[in-house]
Order: C-alpha cells, then structure tokens, then sequence
C-alpha cells in the first residue's frame, strides 16, 4: 500500500477494506486505527514518496548553493534517485519495527490482537487477487527501477507511470471520458497548489535572504552548542514542533530551504539529511491536532470508533518513529550505504 506514495490514498483504502475486518475480529480499536494510520504514512519513506520527490530538488539546489559558498566549482549532485535508494533500508528497518512492536503486543495481550480463524483459500479467488496485484506492482517496479538505475529522470519515469496506468484501466475497462477527465482535473488541482505554495516560498526566501537570514541562521548555528550535531538536533527538533501544525508540503518548501544549505557547508551528507528530513516529516501526519492521517481514517472509520481512540493509537508509532530517527542519526550508512555503492 506504501507504493501508492500518496498517504490519504493509503489511510483511506486500508480504512475501508482492513479496519471492519479488525474490528469484527476482535482488535483493539486503538492498535487497530494506530497501526493503519502509522503504516499508511509508510508512503512517505519508502520509494516512490512523494516527499522525497520534492525534497530531491529543494536538496539539490541547497548542495549545489553550500558548494559554492565553499568555492567549489566542480560540483556534485544530489538526486531524487539517490534518495528513493537511500530511504529503502532506513524504510524497511522501520517497517521491521512497527512489526516487531505488533507482535510483543499480540504476544503480551492476546485479547488486544486476537488470532483469526484458519481458512481455506478458494482457488479462483487467489488467481482473482493475483490477476489485480501483479500488474500493478510490475508498472511500479519499472517505473521505480527506471530512476534507481539511471535509465531515467523522475519526470520520465513519472510519464511511463502515466502511460502504463493509462494501459491497465484501458485492459480493465475503466477507461473513460468521466475518469480521465476526474483524473485530470485532480492533478491539476494538486499541481496548482503545490507551484502556488513553490511561488510563495520562493518569494519568501529571496526577502528572508536579502535581509540577511542566511548570514544570521549561519551565525546561529555555529554558535550551537555542539557544533553540527547541535545544529542537527536544532533542526530536527523544530521540523518536529512545525509537523503539529504545517502540513509537510509547506515545512519542505518554507523551512528546508533556509536551513540546509547551512547545514549541509557544515558538512553533512545531504542524501543522509534528505532522508532523516523526510522521516521527520512521516511523523507530521500522525500527530495532533493536524495529522492528517488521523482525518483520513476519521472519515471512513465506523461510528463505534472515537477519535481518542485514534489519537491513543498513534502514540506508540510516533515514539518508533522517534526511535527510528535516532538509529539513523547514530548509524548514518544505514542511508549512505546503498546509494554510494550503487553510484559511486
């Protein structure tokens, strides 16, 4: 579900087909909704994040302007290919987590996580799920190895992801005037706020960085206690606090763009800062009183589920969120690692 990279889509979906199911099971309401909204943020993580898409450029032209203000002039690039390669162990590490976390509570409450029944699968049905998995998963698998192996750019691949997406509702005959024109109509929508919010933010930072803001969050910085690690942590800890109250969109545009040049001249790895930025911001949609996972699966959720539940839920996911941010801050290759060996 994490593939679609859309968490809305993915809250929603898992809302509707798995939160009944649970609930008629016998789960707990609040491991029920905390672990379908933790899993539906998974999207922004793991490849083809949308988060990291955007990142991915706002990254590049942070480096590129750090290099220059080191007087490099042969300057190395950061893409959103390194930081799809990046993110897949930090994302897998964190999907260990979340079952890790899962099964101590099933093991030390049962009654929370009751076992289903064992079934018989029919045949037909499994040739059915097969039939709808397999052909969605080879459109994401060529459009993700297309970026990972330098075959082409995300725009391209994004295009070969229209394309196929075209082909398989066409094969499925779901192809229509009234889809397409639904479908066109909400990209647009999407893509005018996301260059409204661009336009804005880079009025913003032109103003913030003729009035000398870069000079005096340099300044600030250094005098962190700590060094880089102060500033690091500085940061980290206020991309946290706006995730309250920003959505994610709006803290890569406004707030990434101030801080990262410093601290990527500061030396640090950007595609390692690209994805602990973006493990920050998966917690902004788990907490209140403006996650938007929360809403999503308010609105679908049955009646018999409060919102206090909800907001319980999450609480522990938050916390191996935090857990997974600090293994990465330790253990920096658990990014780097990949997306070296690959491209050198």
């Amino acid at each position: 579900a994490a593939s679609t990279g859309i968490v809305g889509a993915t809250v929603v979906t898992m809302g509707l087909l798995s939160l009944p199911t649970m609930l008629r099971q016998g789960y707990q309401p609040q491991l029920s909704t905390g672990l379908i909204c933790a899993t539906g943020t998974l999207g922004q993580i793991i490849p083809p994040s949308i988060a990291l898409v955007l990142l991915g450029d706002v990254l590049a032209n942070a480096y590129q302007d750090a290099q220059l203000k080191q007087g490099l002039w042969s300057l190395d690039t950061v893409s959103v290919g390194d930081l799809f390669v990046g993110a897949l162990i930090p994302g897998l590490i964190l999907v260990g987590l979340y079952l890790l976390y899962v099964v101590v509570i099933s093991l030390w409450k049962p009654q929370w996580a009751p076992a289903f029944a064992a079934t018989d699968g029919e045949p037909r049905g499994w040739r059915a799920l097969l039939g709808g998995l397999v052909p969605p998963l080879l459109l994401i698998a060529a459009v993700l190895g297309s970026i990972l192996t330098g075959k082409a750019t995300p725009t391209e691949a994004a295009g070969v992801g229209a394309f196929g997406a075209l082909l398989l509702a066409a094969a499925n005959r779901h192809l229509d005037r009234a889809i397409v024109g639904e479908v066109v109509r909400a990209t647009s929508r999407v893509t005018a706020m996301v260059f409204m919010i661009l336009i804005g933010a880079s009025l913003f930072s032109l103003v913030f960085r003729g009035f000398g803001g870069e000079e005096a969050v340099h300044n600030l910085f250094a005098a962190m206690p700590g060094g880089v690690i102060g500033a690091t942590v500085m940061v980290m800890l206020l991309i946290f606090l706006l995730g309250f109250i920003l959505d994610f969109i709006e803290i890569t545009f406004v707030v990434v763009p101030i801080v990262a040049p410093v601290l990527l001249g500061m030396g640090l790895d950007p595609i390692w800062l690209g994805v602990m930025i973006a493990l920050n911001l998966q917690t902004s949609f788990l907490t209140p009183p403006f996650g938007f996972a929360l809403f999503y699966l308010r609105g679908v959720a049955p009646p018999e589920v409060k919102t206090t539940h909800i907001y319980q839920g999450v609480i522990p996911f938050i916390a191996i969120q935090l857990i997974m941010l600090g293994i990465l801050a330790l253990f920096p290759e658990l990014a780097t690692w990949l997306p070296h060996t690959l491209y050198g």
